[in-house]
């Protein structure tokens, strides 16, 4: 029997990487990897997500990485590494130690003074710092070269090589003469020193836009408290198992996803669902790892541990979103791969230039150099993906999860946000308001047959039935099944009882009778009416309704403040839809919709070119959600993103869907600055110093504070803090 193995992601760490060419040059080597289905490097979290069949080795791939001149190894084998014995600094100190007695002269010319060092001296320095300090340019751009490509890297190692050699030849000439040459040694080390500078700042920066990840990492204990055999023992959270009772004392960060069996108190989950205030939690609820309990001794039943508990998928899921690239990046990638071949054709015809136009050798190649080193493709690799960093990372700090980068940058362009009705837009927990019974029949012989009916159902208007029913001796059903989108029936007491929706009484062709004129004015009156039918015939009606949430309203006003159109869809009758709808401000809703047309009211919504957002339970409305440009999930607060949706709310508060397409408007608006200052810099630097306007010590600064201001750009993105 063939045996089908489905491709696996692998997630890999790479060093090396300064560039968006870089990423390119990885990307191409895994690809060519027999096996490999897809390829996708990210240069801000410096990981490669690989997709491949169980049978391609982690091995070849991080052989294949190393190949083209980068490091790598797969993150699931990371160990923390032992500090180092120096600070992540020192290069650059050790840089403007040795530059600034070669860029002395210089500074001090306008105060009146003149003074420079030996030739030989300043030959030393630079020599350091070139081929010291600067030797990761030289094997960056060597791997480049050999793989028929280019980076950063080669662009610095051939610029300041040039400044460099220029000025060894300069000494050679001069040597003996007694006057001093002029040198460009100051060039090369101060290029070199400013693009370590440069990084540095820039790590620094990038290390911010995972504080998100970070901090919600640091929510996990590393102990729990367990009880086993009536003892109470800490354990490593590795040791416990699923079923232990875990003991929260208060304080304490809740250690597991369970059930809580003993205690009340109020949680923190702030950090997992975006909600401020405390919630209070009792006997029966469940409980998500990483929220702080605040009063009371709980006891928890573990029900998940490791890698299935909520904090642990939401973290893989923000990774995973980080580590993706938004549509916007393959237009970068496609730049990138052409920019460092034309920049060294715009330096050679800048070389080629200004010899045709007689300057002097030496001042057409610093010319050249200064091509060389302002055009520096670091930012425009950087300005897409540290967007998305700090976007989805200040996202989940609100409790919206993003799954992918794609859906982060869709959501921008959202035109119409179709609702579903129960449980989003109101509280999905609906009370019995009416009960009618036809001629013969009580009320009480009404609810309970329908109490038979829905007994053991977890659905919102069966819980309702059973909480009116509570006193009352419920009779047995068999053979009990679901009509979808009509409603149940069973056997009870040796008849065939069903309970549903007036689709359900037109289909089977049974006659309303009396009940016809109580349900037209419960439907008038907003209810959700559903029909008992025994055997042929009506014998009651039920009429629910439901509170729209306190928040709704706000989050409607909110969406037409954007620009956004509201639809709701529902089930429910005209009348209860009508209510809801106009309660809300929504001036448009289909009723009585099933959750398998959902989906195609949600495409039709779409054929006049609008991008239309469905906000959904996650469950039902899965079809709807993928048919949607972006599915928006409500988690109940323990689930994480549906597959079907690509953004996911971790509380049900409507608020969050205007919030979740604002972070996306500023994502996508923080992208596009970036990008236009990573082009810009590149524009407007390229001629001038092609011009000879810019030095190349000058280049340099520019370069550098290319890719810094580009994270900066990014890291502006933290302090939005959504709609409320």
């Amino acid at each position: 029997m063939n045996t089908v193995t489905e491709p696996i992601p692998l997630s890999i760490s790479v060093s090396g990487m300064t560039c968006a060419s870089c990423v390119g040059r990885v990307e191409k080597a895994l690809r060519r990897v027999p096996g490999v289905t897809d390829a996708t490097v990210n240069l801000a979290t410096e990981r490669a997500t690989v997709v491949a069949p169980p049978g391609v080795a982690a091995a070849t791939l991080v052989a294949a990485i190393e190949k083209a001149g980068y490091g790598a190894h797969l993150v699931e084998s990371e160990r923390p590494e032992p500090p180092s014995k120096l600070p992540a600094w020192w290069p650059v100190a050790l840089g403007v130690l040795l530059t600034l007695p070669l860029v002395a002269p210089m500074a001090l010319a306008p105060l009146g003074v003149s003074w420079m060092a030996p030739m030989r001296v300043q030959w030393l320095l630079a020599s350091i710092v070139q081929f010291g300090l600067g030797w990761r340019f030289y094997r960056s751009g060597w791997s480049a070269l050999r793989e028929g490509s280019g980076n950063m890297e080669l662009l610095v190692a051939i610029g300041t090589s040039a400044a460099y050699g220029l000025s060894v030849f300069e000494m050679g000439r001069h040597a003996g003469h007694g006057a001093m040459p002029h040198l460009y040694f100051e060039a090369s080390a101060a290029v070199i020193t400013l693009v370590l500078l440069g990084k540095w700042l820039e790590a620094r920066a990038k290390r911010r836009t995972t504080d998100a990840i970070s901090a919600l990492g640091a929510l996990r204990p590393a102990t729990a408290r367990v009880q086993r055999d009536g003892v109470e023992i800490e354990l490593p959270i590795a040791a416990v198992r699923v079923g232990d009772l875990v003991v929260v004392r208060p304080g304490e960060r809740v250690a597991v996803d369970g059930e809580i069996v003993a205690g009340r108190s109020h949680l923190d989950e702030s950090m997992i669902t975006g909600e401020s205030m405390p919630v209070a939690r009792s006997e029966g609820e469940r409980i998500t790892g990483g929220a702080i309990n605040a009063e009371g001794l709980l006891t928890v039943r573990t029900l998940a541990i490791g890698a299935e508990t909520t904090l642990a998928r939401i973290i893989r899921l923000v990774e995973s979103a980080q580590a993706g690239k938004a549509p916007i990046q393959r237009i970068v990638d496609r730049v990138a791969a052409v920019f460092v071949p034309i920049v060294l054709g715009i330096a050679a015809l800048t070389l080629a230039g200004w010899l045709v136009a007689g300057a002097p050798w030496e001042t057409a190649l610093i010319d050249a150099v200064a091509v060389l080193v302002i055009a520096c493709p670091c930012a425009l690799g950087l300005a897409t993906p540290t967007a998305i960093m700090v976007g989805t990372g200040v996202a989940a700090r609100r409790g919206i999860l993003i799954k992918d980068a794609q859906a982060l940058e869709l959501a921008h362009s959202i035109s119409v946000v179709a609702f579903d009705k129960t449980g989003t837009l109101t509280e999905g927990r609906p009370r019995l308001a009416a009960v009618q019974a036809a001629p013969g029949v009580s009320e009480d012989e009404v609810i309970a047959l329908a109490a038979a009916l829905q007994r053991g159902s977890s659905h919102p208007l069966a819980r309702a039935v059973l909480e009116r029913a509570a006193s009352m001796a419920i009779p047995e059903s068999t053979a009990a099944r679901a009509l979808p989108g009509r409603g149940v029936e069973a056997e009870v007491a040796g008849q065939r009882v069903a309970l549903g929706s007036a689709r359900l009484v037109s289909e089977r062709g049974i006659e309303m009778g009396p009940l016809a004129a109580p349900a037209a004015a419960l439907a008038r009156q907003g209810r959700t009416v559903s029909w008992l039918l025994r055997g042929d015939a009506a014998i009651g009606l039920l009429a629910f309704d439901d509170a729209a949430k306190p928040g709704a309203k706000a989050a409607v006003a909110r969406l037409h403040e954007l620009g956004i159109r509201t639809v709701m869809l529902t089930g429910d009758n005209a009348g209860s839809a009508a209510r809801i709808a106009a309660e809300l401000g929504i001036a448009e809703f289909r009723a009585e919709v099933l959750p398998a047309d959902k989906a195609e009211v949600v495409r039709e919504l779409g054929r006049d070119g609008a991008r239309v957002a469905m906000v959904g339970d996650g469950i039902n409305d899965a079809p709807a959600l993928a048919a949607a440009a972006v599915g928006i999930a409500m988690a109940g607060g323990t689930d994480v993103a549906m597959a079907s949706a690509g953004i996911t709310l971790m509380r049900g508060d409507p608020a969050l869907v205007a919030d979740a397409i604002e972070v996306s408007r500023r994502t996508v608006a923080t992208i596009r600055r970036g990008l236009f200052w990573a082009f810009a810099y590149n524009v407007v630097g390229i001629p001038l110093a092609a011009a000879g306007l810019l030095s190349p010590v000058v280049a340099g600064a520019a370069m550098a504070l290319s890719s810094v201001s580009v994270v900066a750009n990014a890291l502006l993105l933290r302090r939005w803090k959504g709609g409320r």
